[in-house]
C-alpha cells in the first residue's frame, strides 16, 4: 500500500509540474504560427487566444505515465487511442482557428476508432451483478463493445461541451478525476486494474489542476477541443478500469454521479436541440454556463458556482458508495 502511495504522488506531481514546464513554451508557439482561438459572436472572450493547451496536458500526463508505469500492451493501446482523440481534437482546433468549420463526422469516426482501439485492448465493460441472486451476468461481446463505446464517447463528448468558459473544464475535471482516484483506491482489493486507475487519475488531477494556473480567468491558453476531448476520454477510462468492474447497480452508479454536471446539463442540451429542431453537434448557448452569464453572474461566479455542484454531485456518489458497502 505504501508503494502504491508513494507511485499515486509521484504521479499527481511529476504531472503537475511537467504542465508548469510545458504550457508556457505550447503557448509561445501557438501564437507564433496563429494557432489561436478568435474572437465570434458565440465567445466571450475579446482577443486571440493559444487554443493548444491539449498538447501539454497529453505530453505531461503521459510522460509522468510512462516514468511511473513503463510500457505495456494496453498503455500503448491506450497512447495509440489517446492520440487519435488529440490529433482530431487538433484538427478541428486548427479549422476553427482559421475561421472554418471541420465535419462533425470525420470527428466521430475518428473519436469511435479511439474508444474502440481501448475495447479491444481490453478496457471494457464487461456485465453486472444480479443485485437479488449476486450471480454476475455476463454481457455479450457485442453489448460489451456498445456499452464501453457509448460511456467512453460520451464522457469524452460532454467534457468538451462544457469547456466554455475558463477554468471550467479544468476544474470539473480535477473534481471528477479526484473522486475517480478515491473510487479506484475503494476498490483496490476488488479490482485488479483500480491500481492502474489511482495512477492514472491522480496524473489526471496533475495536468488538469496545474493546467488552472494558465485557464483560470482571464485564460492565457485555451484547452481546446483538443484538450477537453482527451480529459473526457480518460475520466471514462478510469471509470471503466477502476469502477464499472465491480459490476454492481452501485458501481454503475457512482461515474455517472460522478461526472453528473456534465452529463445532465449536455442531456438538457441535446434535447433541447432536439425539440428545437437544431443538430446536436451544433455549438450554441445552450449549456448551463451561459444561462448563468445570460442571468447576470460573472465568469468567476459561474464556475464557482458549477465546481461547488460537482463537488455535491461527487460527494453523493462517494456517500451512496460507503453506505452500499456497510
Amino acid at each position: 500500500m505504501t508503494d502504491l502511495i508513494i507511485k499515486d504522488a509521484l504521479s499527481f506531481l511529476l504531472s503537475f509540474i511537467l504542465v508548469t514546464i510545458i504550457t508556457p513554451y505550447v503557448q509561445k508557439k501557438s501564437i507564433e504560427i496563429g494557432f489561436v482561438d478568435r474572437p465570434n459572436p458565440r465567445k466571450i472572450h475579446s482577443y486571440p487566444i493559444p487554443v493548444t493547451g491539449g498538447v501539454a496536458l497529453f505530453l505531461s500526463f503521459f510522460i509522468s505515465q510512462f516514468l511511473i508505469r513503463g510500457i505495456s500492451r494496453e498503455f500503448l493501446g491506450f497512447f495509440i487511442a489517446s492520440s487519435l482523440i488529440l490529433a482530431i481534437g487538433l484538427v478541428d482546433d486548427w479549422y476553427k482557428s482559421q475561421g472554418r468549420e471541420f465535419g462533425a463526422l470525420p470527428k466521430f469516426l475518428v473519436q469511435v476508432l479511439a474508444c474502440s482501439i481501448v475495447f479491444f485492448m481490453g478496457i471494457q465493460i464487461e456485465g453486472i451483478t444480479n443485485p437479488f441472486t449476486h450471480r454476475f451476468i455476463n454481457f455479450p461481446v457485442w453489448f460489451q463493445y456498445i456499452a464501453t463505446v457509448i460511456w467512453l464517447f460520451g464522457v469524452t463528448t460532454v467534457i468538451n461541451f462544457i469547456d466554455g468558459i475558463d477554468g471550467l473544464a479544468a476544474g470539473i475535471t480535477t473534481i471528477s478525476g479526484t473522486t475517480l482516484f478515491f473510487v479506484a483506491l475503494m476498490n483496490l482489493s476488488i479490482i485488479s486494474t483500480a491500481r492502474v486507475s489511482t495512477y492514472m487519475a491522480a496524473a489526471l488531477v496533475g495536468v488538469a489542476s496545474a493546467f488552472l494556473i494558465f485557464n483560470r480567468h482571464p485564460a492565457r491558453i485555451f484547452m481546446g477541443d483538443s484538450g477537453a476531448t482527451f480529459l473526457g476520454f480518460v475520466l471514462g477510462t478510469i471509470a471503466v478500469e477502476g469502477t464499472f468492474k465491480v459490476a454492481t447497480v452501485v458501481s454503475l452508479i457512482v461515474p455517472i454521479l460522478t461526472l453528473g454536471l456534465p452529463i445532465f446539463d449536455n442531456l438538457f442540451v441535446i434535447f433541447k436541440r432536439i425539440k428545437e429542431g437544431k443538430p446536436i453537434y451544433k455549438a450554441d448557448k445552450s449549456q448551463v454556463h451561459f444561462r448563468l452569464l445570460e442571468a447576470g453572474l460573472n465568469q468567476k461566479q459561474t464556475v464557482l458556482f458549477l465546481y461547488l455542484v460537482s463537488i455535491c454531485f461527487s460527494l453523493t456518489s462517494l456517500i451512496i458508495m460507503l453506505l452500499a458497502r456497510r
